[in-house]
């Protein structure tokens, strides 16, 4: 008597497999790829568009520059007066654009390791209710509008500089840069006062964007820490400050470029005076952007040209100094 029983019968390599079902449009398979497909096209369009727009400003700039540069009789890089509507057109960017990063440097001096050192308080070192009062504190500081900062630092700062201005000259006017002469004494509308005045702007900005980023450090790196003993400051210089470093790069530039652009601030604290003067606790020059606002209004065909001249060195500036900082991020993750 022969029984019966089930013979198991071994594939051969891979005809086992599951093959994988068919996509399914009732089960939303092709949706899936279709949506990807869609998500993909967008993001790309919408970067395309961006290297447009910022094409188009160029070219706009570049043509409308063309002949005021043309009609030009000093060297637009070196000459520090502005008279493009005399009769014998002459105009220079170098007062404009030394004051412009005079001011923009003072600002980051200040406002930087504020800023990074408010969101490190807030983040871990303040109680929660204390924090969130910081915070928002910090945050009103942003939707301020700059006309107010200007008034404030015109009829407010200025006039109480003066005893920081004599002391730093008692101090550190060895060092020319703080030093005022006896016949300027000071009147505090200077590229000192513009500076502190952009850096109270700029300096909520890099708060909360530093905040963010500190707020995102993995809580295992944190933890990793203490558990090695460390204390909260070498916590903070050992996960928090390695792992935020690219973040307060960021928010940092993105401050110089808010410092680098502000109008009517500046305007309201510094003089119209075209001349590089390293005295930055004298009487201060004009700006770039200070600059547009103010002569826009009375300017002619060729003084029109000349100031979007000047915008047009301002743009290539802003772009120079976002390259620089996408170099040293760069340059520091392959670092790491």
């Amino acid at each position: 008597m022969t029984s019966t029983s089930e013979t198991s019968v071994v594939a051969p390599d891979g005809a086992g497999a599951p093959t994988p079902p068919a996509s399914d449009p009732s089960r939303g398979g092709s949706r899936v790829r279709l949506g990807d497909r869609v998500f993909k096209s967008l993001s790309a369009g919408s970067g395309t568009v961006v290297l447009i727009m910022m094409a188009a400003i160029a070219f706009f700039l570049i043509y409308r520059a063309i002949d005021a540069l043309s009609a030009n009789q000093a060297n637009f890089l070196t000459f520090s007066a502005w008279q493009p509507d005399a009769q014998a057109p002459m105009f220079g960017i170098a007062a404009l654009a030394f004051h412009t990063l005079i001011t923009s440097i003072i600002a980051m001096i200040l406002a930087v390791p504020i800023a990074v050192g408010i969101a490190l308080f807030i983040s871990y070192y303040a109680p929660r209710r204390v924090a969130t009062t910081l915070a928002y504190l910090v945050d009103i500081l942003a939707a301020v509008p700059s006309i107010v900062y200007g008034l404030w630092g015109v009829f407010f700062l200025a006039p109480n500089m003066t005893g920081l201005t004599i002391w730093l000259d008692k101090y550190f006017g060895w060092t020319y840069v703080l030093a005022y002469r006896p016949e300027n004494m000071p009147n505090n509308r200077s590229d000192l006062t513009a500076g502190v005045v952009l850096a109270i702007m700029i300096l909520p900005i890099v708060a909360a964007l530093a905040r963010e980023v500190f707020r995102q450090v993995p809580r295992t790196n944190v933890e990793a820490a203490y558990a090695l003993g460390a204390t909260r400051w070498e916590m903070i210089r050992m996960s928090v400050l390695p792992f935020g470093r690219p973040g307060i790069v960021s928010a940092s530039i993105l401050g110089l470029g808010r410092a680098l652009g502000e109008t009517m601030a500046v305007a309201y604290i510094l003089s119209a005076v075209y001349q590089v003067d390293w005295h930055i606790t004298e009487s201060g020059g004009i700006t770039f952007a200070s600059n547009i606002a103010l002569k826009y209004g009375e300017a002619g065909a060729t003084g029109t040209g000349a100031l979007i001249a000047s915008g047009m060195v301002l743009f290539m500036i802003t772009l120079v100094v976002n390259s620089i900082a996408q170099a040293i991020l760069r340059r520091g993750m392959v670092k790491d």
